[in-house]
């Protein structure tokens, strides 16, 4: 009998700089055991310190890549990072149902870590109608779930508040990352959706790391939250098990130097 792949899809914009996106999704999923490929929704041109620009690729052909994928190879979970505007959006959306994809990851990509706005504003309704209900699990940090709700978040009962409130809207679970809310912690707030639609809260506590190599945490955290979930690990276990990837990887990264901003986090500390 031949031995089969761990499969995750990735659909998201490409990092030339390797320390986010896809390229970052994509080591993710070979350091956790997992056969990677991917759709690229949006070409940037950025390093360490800014996004110079971006070059969407147009929604058909994101399009038919998913189609090329899903109709041969199949996926066992997909992660959604940076989708830039509405029509992508939608035709992701559009694809992912008809080919009925189950365990999905939807990472709101909207600004990089220098500031750089990354999906543009009139797509967050699209964001909001049409991918947070397709999603097993949601992974917003504080300021994109500002952006989806419209409000600020400046307390841990407001994260507990915004978690149930995004998962009100559609998602299985929600993830609010608070490593912007304190100078001490990096502390994330859970929210799962029961069967009888009670939402349950869990915190996931981390005493925060010391380190500017911060460039592709959010892309890795939810890029290892998929490839656990296509191991068919529960969504809590998934999720507390790519905390301690990213820590992992963070802790491991600090030790490093790479260009002369935000450099990234060691996607390989267990092997090198």
């Amino acid at each position: 009998m031949a031995k089969s792949y761990l499969r995750v899809l990735t659909i998201a914009g490409s990092d030339n700089s390797g320390g986010a996106g896809i390229q970052a999704d994509l080591k993710t999923f070979s350091a956790l055991g997992c056969y990677g490929m991917s759709v690229v929704t949006a070409l940037t041109a950025q390093n360490t310190q800014r996004v110079r620009g971006v070059c969407e690729v147009p929604a058909q052909f994101v399009a038919d890549q998913i189609d090329t994928i899903l109709e041969d190879v199949g996926a066992d979970a997909v992660k959604i990072g940076m989708l830039f505007h509405s029509k992508i959006i939608r035709v992701v959306a559009d694809r992912l149902k008809d080919h009925k994809a189950s365990r999905i990851v939807v990472d709101p990509v909207m600004f990089a870590k220098s500031g750089d706005r990354l999906l543009k504003e009139e797509a967050m309704q699209s964001l909001r109608g049409e991918m947070i209900p397709l999603a097993t699990v949601l992974t917003p940090n504080i300021a994109e779930a500002e952006a989806l709700l419209n409000r600020e978040i400046k307390t841990r009962d407001a994260m507990e508040q915004a978690a149930r409130e995004l998962c009100a809207m559609g998602a299985k679970a929600v993830v609010v990352k608070g490593g912007n809310l304190s100078h001490q912690s990096s502390d994330d707030c859970l929210c799962i959706k029961s069967e009888k639609s009670r939402k349950t809260i869990h915190w996931l506590k981390q005493a925060r790391i010391e380190t500017s190599n911060v460039h592709g945490t959010g892309c890795t955290f939810s890029s290892a939250i998929a490839a656990y979930l296509a191991q068919e690990m529960p969504i809590k276990e998934a999720i507390r098990q790519a905390k301690s990837y990213i820590t992992q990887a963070l802790t491991a990264g600090a030790e490093y130097q790479l260009g002369k901003g935000k450099g990234p986090v060691k996607h390989f500390y267990q092997w090198w």
